[in-house]
Order: C-alpha cells, then structure tokens, then sequence
C-alpha cells in the first residue's frame, strides 16, 4: 500500500471511528459516569483507535480486539509519556468498556469481546510489569536486562 492509499484509507477508519466514539459517549453517559470519567475513557480509546491501530497499517475496531498484548507491552511503553502501571490499568478498562459498548450495539462479536476481556484478565499483571521496568530503566527492546 502506498503512502496515499494509506492516507486515504486512515481517514475512511477515523472518520468511522468517530461515529464508535459518539456512540460510547452516549453509552457511558446513560451508566451516569461523571464527565471527567467520560473524558477519560474517550481520550484513552481514542489514542488506541486512532492511532495504535493505524500506526503500522489501517486497522479498524474489530482488529484492535486481538491487539491489546501488542499495544500495552510495547507501544504504550514507549510512546505514551503518562504510562505507569495505574495508567496500564486505567487504560485497559477504557478499552474493556468499549469494546463492550461495541459488542453490545453489535460492532464486534460477542467472541472478539470476550477475547478482549480474556486477554486483559490474563496479561494485566504482566503489562504493569513491563511498564514499571521499562521506566525504571529495566527493559529495553522487549528484552527483560
């Protein structure tokens, strides 16, 4: 793919993405979460949807469901300044809670949700882990030292 078909295509997915956000607005305020809540939650999917999932190559919100391992043990280690393990836990019910909104408005399956709660459940140790190493200067290139 080419750089402008991969423009082309990044804004189709963002454009889409947008609407899956607007949808979990409205989810989470319907669960009367305060709107710092709210904030949160958006900005933390937000920064996965559009751009983890489009870094490498295009990819939409089903794909991001089997990408949660890729994301929290290396790119959000290396890219998100704010990582910490409370933010890893943070961030992960974020995504938990979107891809629930979406499983439930029947955007992804009920197999793509209950893989991402699976892999949140069996690697969230392992993530806080990862991050607390690589930011006290213990991990570098997916290598513990």
């Amino acid at each position: 793919m080419d750089y402008e078909d991969y423009t082309k295509e990044v804004e189709k997915i963002k454009k889409e993405n947008q609407k899956y956000l607007k949808e979990f607005t409205n989810w989470l305020e319907e669960k009367k979460l305060t709107d710092k809540t709210i904030k949160k939650h958006i900005s933390n999917v937000n920064f996965y949807i559009n751009v983890f999932l489009n870094y490498y190559e295009p990819q939409r919100i089903e794909d991001g469901c089997y990408c949660l391992n890729e994301y929290f043990s290396d790119f959000f280690i290396r890219k998100c300044m704010w990582s910490t393990p409370n933010a890893t836990k943070e961030t992960a019910a974020s995504l938990k809670k979107f891809y629930q909104c979406m499983y439930e408005l029947k955007h992804i399956d009920k197999d793509d949700y209950d893989y991402v709660c699976d892999d949140i459940k069996e690697n969230m140790k392992d993530w806080q882990e990862d991050v607390d190493n690589y930011n006290n200067g213990n991990f570098y290139g997916g290598f513990m030292w």
